[in-house]
């Protein structure tokens, strides 16, 4: 049995038994996701932030060219960047994949505080404590709220950032008290409580996805609704649909002073191309990319592309 870290999540230790579970008892193809996810846990670590024991995956050579944070979205976890992880680590980058507080293999808040500057709070003493300098970033759908707070608040050698599928949504009073309680109400009530993966598939497949998904992936984002606290879901929630965060989002966004790239998909009806535009048109110093045949889910459908995307702004923004 592989060996453990040296502190771990009870959340961490559950899914690993779990996986050898599955080594015993699982078909050929199960038995062959099991043990690529139990070789990836190898490079798993867990520090204390915000004083709670939080996930980050560690990985990359021993001499790179430099280092990219990645920050999973609303309701995600760490594993949804496992493709682009190891693209960039082929091409000479280290990654640091890390889990929010309530999410993935991240300790749950016993007192249920999950606002965005918590988030960023917690982003910078991790950033603090593993001295990570001139790193660059990036953030999938709600992670660029956290990135965009973390950078306008405290210090830090940020030299670039990447936003996927996150844009200037239209928000109204109606909107921002309707919004947090259909959401809440399909992941909270309806997904959450599944036990077969097929349903939350046929929902992504028809409403977030514009791509067939590997097997192994539908597991990944079927896992993470599991691991993902229900606090963390209302809270955050109705923080990205308040009337305040939407019209605070572009001052935020104007106030960030190093290269950001926006990339949306163009069949994404949540954060549209417009929508992300939006937020290109107010930045000082903001590009702009719309991926066709891509939904809001591209780390998983479209995983190579997304992979080039961050490698292409990274290796501009590296000097």
């Amino acid at each position: 049995m592989d060996t453990l870290p040296e502190s771990s999540s009870e959340k961490f230790r559950a899914y690993r038994l779990k996986l050898f579970d599955k080594l015993e008892t699982a078909t050929q193809g199960e038995r062959h996701r099991a043990q690529y996810e139990l070789d990836l846990m190898q490079l798993s670590h867990f520090i204390k932030v915000g004083g709670l024991l939080h996930h980050y995956h560690d990985s990359g050579p021993e001499h790179p060219r430099g280092t990219i944070l990645l920050i999973h979205g609303w309701d995600c976890w760490w594993m949804w960047w496992h493709h682009i992880i190891r693209t960039l680590n082929a091409e000479g980058y280290r990654t640091i994949a890390y889990d929010m507080k309530g999410h993935g293999w991240s300790d749950n808040d016993p007192a249920n505080k999950y606002h965005i500057d918590d988030f960023a709070r917690d982003l910078d003493e991790l950033v603090r404590k593993l001295d990570l300098k001139d790193i660059h970033v990036a953030a999938f759908s709600f992670g660029p709220f956290v990135a965009l707070n973390y950078v306008n608040k405290y210090p830090n050698s940020v030299r670039s950032m990447t936003f996927f599928n996150f844009g200037d949504l239209p928000n109204s009073e109606f909107i921002s008290k309707a919004a947090p309680a259909t959401i809440n109400f399909i992941f909270n009530n309806l997904m959450r409580k599944l036990t077969w993966w097929l349903p939350a598939y046929i929902f992504a497949r028809l409403v977030l996805s514009r791509n067939s998904i590997m097997m192994h992936d539908i597991n990944v984002g079927f896992e993470s609704l599991g691991l993902c606290a229900s606090e963390a879901i209302e809270q955050t929630t109705e923080q990205i649909t308040a009337l305040e965060t939407t019209r605070m989002l572009p001052e935020m966004v104007r106030a960030v002073r190093m290269p950001v790239l926006y990339v949306a998909g163009e069949g994404d009806v949540i954060m549209t191309c417009e929508n992300a535009r939006k937020l290109q048109e107010i930045s000082r110093t903001g590009t702009y990319l719309c991926v066709p045949n891509c939904g809001h889910l591209i780390t998983l459908e479209l995983p190579e592309t997304a992979a080039e995307i961050v490698l292409r702004h990274v290796n501009e923004n590296n000097g």
